[in-house]
């Protein structure tokens, strides 16, 4: 863990007092007062935590930039599916139109908008569902956190 410990001092994690069945890493505070012991712990668990903010914040802008992303080239699809099915629709009509009555022909054109529009709305799901919302990252390390709480504490 980064803590402020003076080189040397009962803090300092290089420092040993002797006792060697510590896990490696591990700070020794030898004969440091109870306060002095809490104190650092205090400090430690506050860098501790504002580490794993900074780090579940990172994780969920890149994870929200894909999804505005993903979200924006759906809204784009479907700007351009609307302008796309108005004038080719009315084209299609009106060249179906030659042939057959009228209404039959904007049926015919309505469903193939309609094919369409499912095949945009089913890309647009799968995009959507590849946003990992869980800051992956931080929950390891909140798991090596806790264990490294509970070496502590024997």
């Amino acid at each position: 863990m980064a803590g402020s410990y003076a080189a040397g001092g009962p803090g300092d994690p290089g420092t040993s007092y002797g006792d060697t069945s510590r896990p490696a890493g591990t700070p020794s505070y030898g004969d440091a007062s109870l306060g002095e012991i809490v104190t650092h712990l205090t400090s430690d668990l506050g860098t501790l935590t504002r580490q794993e903010l900074a780090l579940a914040k990172a994780e969920l802008q890149a994870e929200a930039k894909q999804a505005g992303k993903g979200a924006g080239m759906l809204g784009g699809a479907a700007f351009a599916g609307w302008m796309l099915a108005l004038f080719l629709s009315l084209t299609a009509m009106w060249a179906l139109g030659e042939v057959m009555h009228l209404a039959w022909a904007a049926l015919i054109v309505a469903a193939v908008w309609g094919v369409v529009a499912a095949v945009l709305a089913s890309r647009g799901r799968k995009e959507l569902k590849n946003v990992n919302p869980t800051p992956e990252q931080t929950v390891e390390t909140l798991k090596e956190d806790a264990q490294w709480l509970k070496t502590r504490k024997n």
